[in-house]
């Protein structure tokens, strides 16, 4: 299929331009709604004020896990004596190249972007961009620098930034957020890590198999917060057992900066302390990038950073919807992406629409050992005073773990006792980021315990821990 040349559109030569919608940012709930609309018929618009792919493709998702598999490989090579080979010499680590790697992924990707708004004829913008006032059925779209875009319909796609704490400046070469991180290009053999969320655990896995000294602190009582305990617990343990310093219940009252490293301070069951380290990555959180974009003016509803919608995507303000990270939890670019096509079918009147079902969301963190999840923990479940059945099953009995040196972890699943309705599946080991799909296709088909029980799993598949929890929930186990 021919790819026809980009509309060509400079915000400084022209007064206005009209589109059924105009989208307000690139990442993956922008470009993905982009894409579905020219698909639909809709003429579109996207103002990027930087790489198309967002903070997902360029500065998330994709360069780390480009990071993180150099940091496999390294780990892998440091223990090829498990795998009956000998490397003579040491391994060198020219952290410069691995963050030029990284970032040449980065780029890669957005310039497919780039050609997939070429495909869909969409017009690409490069800018910020306000909301302005609504001129009959129309919406404005104001520039920086003046120039308007109307539309009959505005998606905010704007994204989220890290949140620091007050009392915590990042100053991008000691102090770091995720950002900079990505671009730290020098080898270092102390890090302190402050937040124990995806990107927290993330970078200490990196940082940890590229031979530094790691520490973790966390204010809550479990590092994972949001993962069922178990699974925080099996983390913990194998990240200790690495070598890690983790540090839980414990509060960073301050970061100082020195010339030669970071000195940490926080308190832990009262009592002060503090650590030294040669850097320091802020890892507590996100907020929505809501600022500039004349909401209050508009009327749109906010709440501690984030735009208010309802299942459709769609704010209290008639034409005006928001998607992705900028509309609060889970900060996911899956999420992003579906509820770009949900707000788009709607947009376009498209009719069976359904929102995102609570708990339908899975969620994947990609360090070593990975860890994926869907649905309510085991703490949840009984909260919400549900008769369940719990199933567990180590990698220690899966034949396919043990064969690649990779046995650590476990499948949990949960089940709904009156119903027999799978509500939560937790995973920590080898590929469990891919193979959690399984749980959620059952999920949204609403398959039972029976259905899975008598699933048939191929061998010799990690998968086959999947079932043997199923098959655990219900007394059922084969090799356990």
């Amino acid at each position: 299929m021919a790819v026809s040349e980009p509309k060509s559109l400079n915000s400084t030569t022209f007064d206005k331009e009209s589109f059924d919608i105009v989208i307000i940012g690139g990442g993956p709930g922008g470009y993905v709604a982009a894409i579905r609309a020219s698909q639909l018929g809709a003429s579109v618009a996207v103002v990027e004020r930087e790489n198309m792919g967002g903070i997902c493709l360029n500065w998330g998702c994709i360069p780390t896990k480009a990071l993180l598999k150099s940091a496999e490989v390294r780990n892998t090579v440091e223990n090829l004596d498990e795998y009956g080979m000998k490397l003579n010499g040491t391994i060198e680590v020219d952290m410069a190249a691995v963050m030029a790697r990284s970032r040449n992924v980065a780029s890669r990707l957005s310039k497919g972007i780039d050609h997939l708004m070429r495909k869909h004829n969409i017009t690409v913008v490069k800018g910020t961009a306000s909301l302005g006032m609504a001129k009959g059925t129309d919406r404005e779209v104001v520039l920086a620098d003046g120039a308007v875009l109307m539309a009959k319909d505005v998606i905010l796609a704007t994204g989220a930034r890290a949140a620091c704490p007050p009392n915590i400046k990042p100053d991008g070469k000691r102090i770091l957020t995720y950002r900079d991180a990505l671009q730290h290009d020098r080898s270092v053999t102390s890090v302190v890590i402050v937040g124990s969320g995806a990107i927290g655990v993330e970078f200490a896995s990196f940082y940890n198999d590229m031979g530094a000294k790691v520490t973790l602190i966390e204010m809550q009582d479990q590092i994972l917060p949001v993962e069922d305990a178990d699974i925080a617990a099996s983390a913990r343990k194998q990240f200790e057992k690495r070598g890690m310093t983790i540090l839980t219940g414990a509060s960073v009252s301050d970061v100082k900066a020195r010339r030669d490293g970071v000195t940490v301070v926080y308190e832990k069951g009262g009592e002060a302390d503090k650590i030294d380290s040669e850097i320091t990555i802020i890892a507590t959180g996100i907020t929505g990038n809501i600022d500039g974009l004349n909401l209050e003016q508009v009327g749109v509803t906010t709440n501690r950073g984030q735009i208010i919608t309802d299942p459709m995507m769609a704010t209290n303000v008639a034409g005006i919807h928001a998607i992705g990270d900028v509309t609060g939890a889970p900060w996911l670019a899956h999420k992003a992406s579906h509820e770009a096509v949900i707000c788009v079918d709607r947009i376009m009147g498209r009719g069976d629409i359904h929102g995102i079902a609570k708990g339908a969301v899975p969620g994947c963190t990609y360090c070593r050992p990975q860890i994926a999840s869907i649905g309510m923990t085991e703490a949840e479940a009984r909260d919400a005073g549900l008769d369940i059945k719990v199933g567990k099953f180590s990698f220690m009995g899966n034949g396919k773990a043990i064969a690649i040196g990779e046995a650590d972890g476990m499948v949990k699943t949960i089940f709904n006792a009156a119903t027999g309705a799978l509500i939560g599946a937790h995973l920590i080991g080898p590929e469990v980021t891919e193979i959690i799909q399984g749980f959620v296709i059952a999920m949204k088909l609403e398959t039972t315990e029976q259905e899975l029980m008598e699933t048939i799993f191929p061998h010799p598949t990690l998968s086959e821990a999947m079932h043997e929890s199923v098959l655990d929930a219900y007394d059922r186990a084969i090799h356990q």
